[in-house]
């Protein structure tokens, strides 16, 4: 058994909050994205918040940092867009063994400052800006701008560097189309049988909107039994919705599986200015519902959330055991 296995038998394990935020928080500009390495790079790379692992790494460190001391158990590493198809967008895909081998390595440096607990390191693997199982032309719907093998070969790029920069668990999230979240657990066991190793995967997915279903159509039923085949370390939902609207998913999760459960939802839903306006303290009593109603085993922030909404939620989460996995 692994550490984290162990750990989340005895408690509910805090995941960090956004990385994205808190980076934002810094105004880096084009020159910063660039560095001294990337400063005649010919195409712009403002926005690139993984490259920040490279040019950026004492940045990107401290976030992790204030997460850890605000009480997370686990951090996500600064990969969310770390594949070729993601990095695309920059012309960076050969960047793409480095990046997340550097953004893993940066996360368990930070990790192991901390010696009071075991504190873990997650890969994360977010969805790709394409979707596998729709078209994106209207007149076309047969088309599909990327295919099931082209996110398999993508993905286990990530993967295979993820492990080798030390993570503990890989994480793959913000799911909006199963078909692309299965490539990455298709990947995963490529990687996992080929080395030979166990390693624990968290699968978490986006319900988009109050009609329950994430983008591709599923629902909450639906998506659990597309990603069942896989062992897992847990699922669950996070962004897209704030910790009100995302508790009936929750519920309905809750009651269709002995998975472990996590949760990590934005801080309420954005204003007219695409802002977060929660509060860590409204934020904490939403999530102690949660912990009332035995609904989660990991619990943690997505888009708005900084260390501060991590510390309450960390607080709260200590008054509670976690949730049993047995049907509830």
């Amino acid at each position: 058994m692994s550490k984290i296995q162990k750990a989340i038998q005895e408690r509910i394990l805090v995941l960090d909050g956004a990385m994205g935020t808190m980076l934002q928080r810094n105004n880096f500009s084009e020159e910063d994205f660039r560095g001294e390495r990337f400063k005649d790079f010919p195409h712009p790379l403002k926005g690139n918040n993984d490259l920040l692992s490279i040019t950026q790494p004492d940045a990107v460190k401290q976030v992790h940092r204030l997460y850890f001391q605000a009480g997370a158990d686990i951090v996500e590493t600064n990969t969310f867009s770390g594949t070729t198809i993601g990095m695309a967008d920059y012309h960076l895909e050969d960047l793409v063994y480095e990046l997340n081998f550097q953004s893993a390595k940066i996360a368990r440096e930070v990790a192991d400052e901390f010696t009071d607990r075991p504190r873990f390191v997650a890969g994360s693997i977010g969805p790709t800006n394409r979707t596998a199982s729709m078209s994106p032309d209207v007149n076309d719907p047969g088309y599909r701008a990327v295919t099931f093998d082209d996110l398999r070969v993508a993905y286990k790029q990530q993967v295979e560097a993820l492990i080798d920069g030390g993570c503990d668990v890989l994480l793959v999230e913000t799911i909006f189309d199963t078909l692309n979240a299965k490539a990455a657990l298709f990947a995963i066991e490529e990687v996992k049988e080929e080395r030979k190793i166990d390693m624990p995967v968290m699968v978490s997915g986006t319900i988009t909107d109050a009609s329950g279903r994430t983008l591709s159509g599923q629902t909450v039923e639906a998506f659990l039994i597309s990603i069942s085949h896989i062992p897992l370390l847990s699922v669950g939902f996070n962004c897209a919705l704030g910790a009100d609207q995302l508790k009936p998913y929750l519920k309905r999760l809750s009651m269709n599986t002995q998975l472990n459960i996590s949760a990590h939802p934005n801080a309420g839903l954005p204003n007219a200015f695409g802002h977060y306006d929660q509060t860590p303290e409204e934020m904490q009593a939403l999530i102690r519902e949660y912990l009332q109603d035995n609904l989660i085993n990991i619990i943690g922030g997505c888009c708005g959330t900084t260390p501060e909404h991590i510390k309450a939620i960390a607080d709260v989460a200590r008054e509670f055991k976690p949730r049993n996995v047995e049907l509830n």
